[in-house]
């Protein structure tokens, strides 16, 4: 696991980038919380798809309501980026729309526009 801090609009992002998954379930989840939070301080993470597994796209497991809830509860900002032209599911897509609108996850297609998204600038 990479992380790399950078701070745009005097906001700090965690920018992770990994080759092996990193979330797999709640649990993991937490984990990854707390380890990007100790090793930078920041309260806005960005990940690449790839260390996300697969099934928290996949809404009918409820997975990605679970993992999104751990960072809420711990007051984390996050995004996932890379891209998501497989899913077809118009749920999923629905479900990426609404939170880019909103102010806590984003999907976005590159870890510059993910920053971006989690410092305000967008």
């Amino acid at each position: 696991m990479k992380i790399e801090v950078v701070t745009r609009n005097n906001t700090e992002v965690a920018v992770v980038c990994s080759d092996e998954l990193l979330i797999t379930d709640t649990a993991s989840a937490l984990d990854f919380i707390m380890t990007v939070k100790y090793e930078t301080g920041c309260l806005n993470i960005a990940v690449n798809k790839g260390a996300v597994i697969h099934d928290f796209f996949i809404l009918s497991t409820c997975l990605a309501g679970e993992i999104l809830q751990k960072f809420i509860n711990y007051g984390v900002r996050f995004a996932i980026y890379g891209d998501f032209s497989e899913y077809t599911s118009k749920p999923l897509k629905d479900f990426m729309y609404e939170s880019n609108r909103g102010k806590d996850f984003y999907f976005q297609p590159s870890a510059a526009l993910a920053v971006e998204k989690l410092s305000g600038c967008s």
